[in-house]
């Protein structure tokens, strides 16, 4: 166990004790949260421009689904200055440690709408077509 990997979101236990992909799924799982990570593996931004551009994801979904990747420790929230000033999230050091799985979901990703006629996004804010690189 990595004793600088942090120690998780305390107020969503493991459904499954023990079990690697139950840990996974309750760091990364949910709707909104590859996107959310793909998105800040391409550079910082603030809750606004995260905001921007995901028009479907109302902005408590996407203020939750940000405080649990915090809670996780994938991402941080850095404030700027005294309220209202914008605060901006990016990925930790840790949080970049998933950015691989990311990647990965978003090929695979890419085949499966090829395999199943699917569109890409024709919004480019909303796009995921980039790689992470």
């Amino acid at each position: 166990m990595n004793k600088k990997a942090p120690a998780g979101n305390p107020s969503r236990p493991n459904p499954l004790p023990g079990c690697p992909m139950a840990a996974a799924f309750s760091a990364i799982g949910g709707k909104w949260k590859l996107t959310l990570l793909y998105w800040l593996a391409h550079g910082e931004s603030n809750f606004a421009g995260l905001r921007r551009r995901s028009a479907p994801i109302t902005p408590k979904v996407l203020a939750e689904q940000l405080r649990e990747l915090e809670a996780d420790g994938l991402v941080e929230r850095v404030v700027t200055g005294p309220v209202p000033a914008p605060v901006i999230y990016r990925l930790t050091p840790y949080g970049a440690t998933v950015l691989p799985v990311v990647e990965g979901v978003r090929v695979w990703g890419e085949a499966h709408l090829v395999r199943t006629d699917g569109t890409a996004a024709s919004d480019l804010a909303m796009s995921c077509a980039d790689t992470i690189g």
